[in-house]
């Protein structure tokens, strides 16, 4: 096989052109094969094959430096960067990443997760090799999906100011997860149709390059006239008026077309976008037709591409779409944002059902933000659904622009916790610490399938902003016989006995009831109570709880600091400074990915490892007697 041939960065210049065809289907079903073990981002993998090929023949990484926006797509570049080897862990706890990582491998140049922030880091880079006097090539890979991004924008913006070669692939697959929505992606379906320019130009510089002696300056001259003949052909020359050279459109699966336009790209001294058009999900069918739903994919069988793993129960992202949908029956106000995942987030079913209410803004959580509180103020009541991650993205809005007016903006917050497999960028573990710091909203968290759904219903009856955080995956289904009322800013008191009580918020719930049961089966009596807010904190109960019970222990699926458990902390040591007290948290740290239920005993937030500590700390004659038990 010519990949066996692959073991470094350099390698593939050494591939003929003619063995590159065959290559790039070897890299395809080498993608196709691991992906379908793993799980992981297939179908944007799948259409960069070539245009990474191209890149690494043009360029010469890790001298020249090659930034991946999102860098979900980034599979064959770790292919060709001699990680090849690596797949057989990727995305498990403590194998590769699937995302670029600077301490993975030193072609990996910048760290990337979220959108539209290629161009940005590009900029920088380019302007810290001026100042070093160094001489090597940047070059930004982004999405059309990306390009809908205002920090997308802003860096367009800059980077028609430079006085030095800075290249920008646009890699336009018509898609981000979802399929693109707004100006930006009209924009770019007029230059994919207005293609009659590029074949003009072709045919003139043969014709003039045939010239003797004055056919190939003549050519140069019209190359580097930025307007003229485009202004014809391509509508608003939105990026040549900016002041960046475009190049392109180019087929992203030809390789020869795709280095050919690299090498003029590297000619100029200023900023430059070559425009590469390509296939989400080339060369596996079932991709080709649903790109969305592998776009992210579990462990699959090839040939029928079925998830080997199957669906028993609803997850949270479910049980939050069905009720929406059933609230949005009865109230006609209620509308639904999305930043370019109605299905990862789960507004397609209502995107279905009340198509004028549903709003998809794009990648641009922003935008997202702000837009609601318009909704807001215009007498609607929006739900923003996104992503835990991606809302840090919109916090000044959610501040600024929602909570400082006081709008009743609902933020339906999935993947809240960890969520294991795509690692630093994407953990929601910090949206309690940046939530609860904010004046006038309102924090809570489900325990259960059920409680998603009355805290959805309670949310959307405030008068001002709420936020509903609930984790990825199946919906806790225990605990059913309990499904009190919601009451503002009230825990929710499950078992009442005494010695310790344990006050858990969200998925930490059913954590905290199989530390329950393990007490009690040595004799420990334990209270178990459902905090539901984060914010307000619920200090009546906290201080009732602290005089009837020697310990008292919160759990949460988010780091201490600025969370449930700091906030608790804060209240004990002013009020009840003489209770025995720990939280149960995340570190102040970024996760790496893995299996979430690997990375919870890593952290020491299963029920194994919390019941450890509180044995170790607070009753240590009973776990220095199991440690004699274990022995005999």
């Amino acid at each position: 096989m010519i990949l066996d041939r692959i073991n470094g960065p350099e390698d593939i210049r050494a591939v003929s052109p003619e063995e590159l065809p065959a290559l790039a289907e070897e890299i395809r079903a080498f993608l196709i094969e691991r992906t379908s073990v793993n799980g992981g981002h297939l179908a944007s993998n799948l259409g960069v094959v070539e245009l990474t090929m191209a890149m690494y023949r043009v360029f010469s990484p890790p001298k020249d430096k090659i930034i991946w926006d999102v860098g979900h797509q980034a599979y064959t570049h770790k292919i060709l960067s001699g990680r090849k080897n690596d797949f057989t862990d990727l995305r498990k706890y403590g194998g590769m990443s699937g995302f670029p990582k600077q301490r993975e491998n030193p072609c990996d140049a910048f760290n990337t997760g979220h959108s539209s922030t290629s161009i940005s880091a590009g900029i920088g880079m380019a302007e810290a090799r001026a100042l070093r006097n160094e001489n090597h090539y940047i070059i930004s890979v982004i999405g059309d999906g990306a390009l809908t991004g205002g920090m997308a924008y802003e860096a367009l913006n800059n980077a028609a100011q430079l006085k030095q070669n800075f290249i920008i692939v646009l890699n336009d697959n018509h898609m981000s997860i979802s399929e693109n929505v707004g100006g930006m992606s009209s924009y770019l379906n007029g230059i994919r149709t207005g293609r009659g320019y590029n074949r003009l130009k072709e045919q003139v510089a043969d014709t003039l390059g045939g010239i003797p002696k004055i056919g190939q300056p003549l050519v140069t001259k019209i190359r580097n006239t930025k307007n003229g003949i485009k202004q014809l052909f391509i509508p608003g020359m939105l990026f040549e008026n900016m002041g960046i050279t475009y190049l392109g459109p180019v087929d992203g699966h030809d390789i020869r077309k795709l280095e050919r336009v690299l090498e003029e790209a590297k000619r100029l001294n200023h900023a430059v976008i070559v425009h590469v058009l390509t296939q989400k999900g080339r060369g596996y069918e079932p991709a080709e037709k649903h790109p969305d739903r592998y776009h992210g994919v579990g462990a699959f069988d090839i040939a029928t591409g079925k998830p080997k793993k199957k669906k028993e129960h609803m997850d949270y992202t479910d049980v939050f779409s069905r009720k929406l949908v059933q609230l949005a029956s009865k109230d006609s106000r209620i509308t639904a944002v999305t930043a370019a995942m109605p299905d990862g987030t789960g507004l397609t079913a209502f995107k279905r059902h009340y198509p004028e209410r549903f709003f998809d803004v794009g990648i641009a959580e922003q935008h997202a933000v702000t837009s609601a509180a318009g909704l807001a103020a215009g007498g609607m009541k929006p739900v923003v659904a996104v992503y835990s991650s991606f809302l840090q993205r919109g916090f000044d809005q959610v501040v600024h622009d929602v909570c400082l007016q006081n709008l009743p903006v609902v933020f339906a917050i999935d993947r809240a916790g960890l969520v294991g497999a795509d690692g630093e960028t994407h953990q929601g573990i910090f949206d309690l610490s940046f939530l609860n710091c904010i004046p006038n909203l309102t924090v809570m968290a489900p325990k259960n399938r059920w409680e998603l759904e009355d805290m959805l219903e309670f949310a959307l009856s405030l008068e001002g902003p709420a936020a509903l955080r609930y984790p990825r995956g199946q919906a806790y289904r225990g605990l059913k016989e309990f499904r009190a009322p919601v009451e503002y800013g009230r825990g929710e008191v499950l078992y009442r006995e005494s010695e310790i009580a344990l006050f858990a918020l969200g998925s930490m719930v059913s954590t905290a009831e199989h530390v329950r049961e393990k007490l009690k089966a040595l004799g420990i009596p334990c209270t178990l109570v459902n905090a539901r807010f984060a914010k307000p904190l619920d200090t009546e109960l906290l201080s009732e709880l602290c005089g009837t019970h020697r310990v008292l222990v919160t759990l949460e699926e988010n780091v201490f600091s600025g969370g449930m458990g700091s906030a608790a902390a804060e209240w004990i040591a002013e009020h009840r400074p003489d209770t025995e007290f720990f939280p149960v948290t995340l570190p102040d740290a970024y996760v790496e990915h893995g299996d979430v239920t690997v990375l919870r005993h890593h952290l020491g937030i299963d029920s194994d490892a919390v019941l450890k500590t509180i044995l170790e700390r607070f009753f240590p004659d009973v776990r220095d007697g199991l440690r004699t038990g274990e022995k005999e």
